[in-house]
């Protein structure tokens, strides 16, 4: 019995040195301005947070730009995978360790101006509709949670924004941080909508998979309670949203009593 626990002690001690020496992968999605590559370069407001953790927590790692839906089943099957940037919802809650909030928004209901729609609740979005949202996304899932049958999923936000633009779908369902960035690859402006209801709030963040080092996970955190501490979050944030108020500003910036954002 003695030898056995020995062993499987030594077995723990192992796994535990092997989990801690696997390379650390990070993902994100083409979502500007949160994250996208510009002339070759990867580039955005959640990129430049994730490449200023790694700066400050010494972690070497190399982040790359790939379909969500491909970095979201890496990040729930295989350990040391960090995807962003991740709305955390009460679904999601269990499936990660989270690092953050690096930003937050509001996901609201919109239809063209013109069109005269009146949106005030789920009933009238089924009643208009086929509803185009990107597969595995959290207003997706929300949906599907609630309901929706005229739900349709599509691979990209690129989809759901040609689909609307095309008129093949009545509403657009975004997010305030990214609108204007999803409405100007097909050359539309926010002043051509209405808006109609909000769906949620929420704040987004840097998803690890549940196998990552939680020494790992503590230290990102730390180092992003230090980033709101000392206003390098804020100035990061002001440069990519400097429209933003600062009541918006404060759901990230501002720590909680005791001085960290998640457990320490």
């Amino acid at each position: 019995m003695i030898i056995r626990q020995a062993l499987t002690a030594v077995i723990g001690l192992c796994w535990c040195t092997l989990l801690s020496a696997a390379p650390l992968r990070l993902y994100t999605e083409d979502y500007r301005p949160l994250s996208f590559i510009d002339n070759g370069v990867l580039s955005g407001m959640a990129v430049e947070v994730a490449e200023t953790l790694l700066r400050d927590t010494q972690q070497a790692a190399v982040i790359e730009l790939v379909p969500w839906t491909r970095a979201y089943q890496q990040a729930l099957r295989e350990a040391n995978v960090g995807i962003f940037p991740t709305v955390r919802t009460p679904r999601r809650e269990a499936r990660f360790h989270w690092v953050g909030p690096i930003a937050a928004g509001h996901t609201s209901f919109y239809s063209r101006k013109t069109d005269g729609l009146q949106v005030r609740n789920l009933e009238d979005v089924a009643r208009l509709g086929t509803l185009a949202v990107p597969k595995q996304w959290y207003s997706h899932e929300l949906l599907s949670e609630m309901g929706l049958n005229t739900l349709y999923a599509v691979p990209t936000p690129e989809h759901m924004m040609r689909m609307f633009k095309h008129r093949r779908v009545a509403l657009l369902l975004a997010n305030s941080l990214t609108l204007d960035a999803l409405l100007a690859t097909q050359d539309m402006r926010r002043e051509q909508l209405q808006l109609h209801y909000t769906l949620m709030d929420h704040k987004t963040y840097i998803a690890f998979s549940l196998g990552t080092d939680p020494a790992l996970v503590r230290r990102w955190q730390q180092a992003l309670d230090n980033l709101r501490r000392n206003g390098e979050l804020a100035r990061i944030h002001r440069r990519w949203f400097p429209q933003a108020g600062e009541a918006e500003l404060s759901e990230i910036i501002d720590l909680p009593p005791g001085g960290c954002a998640a457990a320490c």
